[in-house]
C-alpha cells in the first residue's frame, strides 16, 4: 500500500531514505521497497528524485532480463507510476509517450491502467481517460463471472469519468453500482456538483455533503482495512525437489509436485465455495523458508512452519492474486492459460 499521509506528518525523505537501505539488505523485496521510497519521495515534493528511483528499477530490470536472471515482477506498474509521477512536474510529452506505451502492451494487471487512466483524469483529458478504463474493462472483466476484487477500481474511476462527462450509464456503470457497497450511491459521489456545495453558505447543503464525504471515508477505510489475501504455499517443481531433498520429513506434505498443485487448486476452490474472499498463491524458495525459518528460530523440516511461511509472504505483497484474470497464464508456471490448465472444470 502506497502511503498518502501529508508531509507535515511524516519526514518523507527520511522515510525514503530508510527504505532504499531496506532494500540493499533485501534484494528480493527491493522493487515493493523501492516503490514504496518513490511515493514518499513524491509526498515529499522530491518528484525528479521519485523518477530517479523508477529509472533504477527498470534499468535494474533490462540489465537482469539481458542476463536471464530476472526481472521486475510488475514492470507496467512501474512505468506508469513514472509517467504520473513525471507529469506533475512538467515531463508531459515524456509522460504521454510512456502512457501510450502501457496502454499498448495491455498488461493484465489492473493496477498500472487505473494509475494511467487517472493521470490522465487529473489533467482534464477526460475522454481519453474513458478510453483507457473502457479498453482496461474489455481485457480484465470477465462478463461470465464476478469480477476479481483488483478490478473494481476500473468500474468505479470509469463510472466516475462517464458521470463528469454526462454520457449514459451502459451495463458496466450499472455493474459498478452493484459492486460498490457504500451507503450513498456511485452516482452521488460522483456527481461533478459535489464540489459546488463545499463553497457554499447554506449550512444544510453542507451538512449533506459532510455526511455524503463520511460515508466516503468509511468505505476507503473499510477497503483498506481488508486483511492480506488467505495465501496458500505454491512451490515450483525444482525448488520442492531440493526442498525435500534437503528436509524429508516433508516428504509426507509433498508426496509429489503434481498432487502439491491438484491440492492448491483444490483448496482454493474449497475455500471460495465456503465465501472466503481475496484468496491468493504464494511461491516460496528453499533459501527463503529457510531464512525464515532461522528467524523463527525453527527447523525447516516442521511442517507446522509452512502455513506461517505462507503467511508471512503474505504479509510482505508477495501473494498473486487467485483466480487468474481471464485469459491469463496459470498461476502454477506452466506458461499455458489458466483455463486450459488447472482452471479446467
Amino acid at each position: 500500500m502506497r502511503p498518502d499521509t501529508p508531509a507535515e506528518n511524516v519526514d518523507h525523505v527520511a522515510e525514503a531514505a530508510r527504505l532504499e537501505r531496506t532494500a540493499g539488505l533485501y534484494p528480493e523485496d527491493a522493487e515493493h521497497l523501492l516503490l514504496q521510497a518513490s511515493a514518499h519521495l513524491e509526498l515529499a515534493g522530491d518528484r525528479p528524485a521519485a523518477t530517479a528511483l523508477y529509472d533504477r528499477l527498470l534499468q535494474s530490470s533490462d540489465s537482469d532480463s539481458g542476463s536471464g536472471s530476472g526481472s521486475l515482477e510488475n514492470p507496467h506498474l512501474v512505468r506508469a507510476l513514472k509517467a504520473s509521477n513525471l507529469w506533475e512536474y512538467g515531463h508531459e510529452a515524456e509522460a504521454r509517450a510512456i502512457i501510450d506505451g502501457v496502454r499498448a502492451e495491455a498488461p493484465r494487471d489492473p493496477a498500472p491502467w487505473v494509475i494511467v487512466a487517472e493521470s490522465l483524469e487529473s489533467h482534464d483529458e477526460l475522454e481519453a481517460a474513458q478510453e483507457t478504463f473502457t479498453e482496461a474493462a474489455r481485457l480484465l472483466v470477465s462478463d461470465a463471472q464476478e469480477p476479481p476484487y483488483s478490478t473494481h477500481p476500473l468500474l468505479y474511476g470509469r463510472h466516475r469519468v462517464r458521470r463528469m462527462l454526462g454520457v449514459p450509464h451502459d451495463e458496466w456503470d450499472t455493474l459498478a453500482d452493484t459492486l460498490h457497497s457504500s451507503s450513498v450511491s456511485l452516482d452521488e459521489l460522483h456527481d461533478p456538483k459535489r464540489v459546488w456545495s463545499l463553497g457554499s453558505d447554506n449550512p444544510a447543503e453542507l451538512e449533506a455533503e459532510i455526511s455524503r464525504l463520511r460515508a466516503e471515508l468509511g468505505a476507503f477505510r473499510e477497503a483498506l482495512s481488508r486483511p492480506f489475501p488467505v495465501a496458500v504455499l505454491h512451490w515450483p517443481a525444482d525448488e520442492l525437489a531440493e526442498l525435500v531433498e534437503a528436509y524429508p520429513a516433508l516428504a509426507d506434505e509433498y508426496p509429489s509436485h503434481e498432487e502439491h498443485l491438484a491440492t492448491i487448486e483444490a483448496s482454493l476452490r474449497e475455500l471460495a465455495a465456503s465465501g472466503t474472499a481475496n484468496l491468493g498463491i504464494v511461491t516460496g524458495t528453499v533459501p527463503s523458508y529457510e531464512a525464515f525459518a532461522a528467524s523463527e528460530g525453527a527447523s525447516p523440516g516442521e511442517a507446522e512452519l509452512l502455513p506461517q511461511y505462507a503467511t508471512t509472504l503474505a504479509a510482505r505483497g508477495k501473494a498473486v492474486g487467485w483466480p487468474p484474470q481471464r485469459g491469463a497464464v496459470c498461476w502454477c508456471g506452466s506458461g499455458a492459460a489458466y483455463e486450459g490448465c488447472h482452471g479446467r472444470l
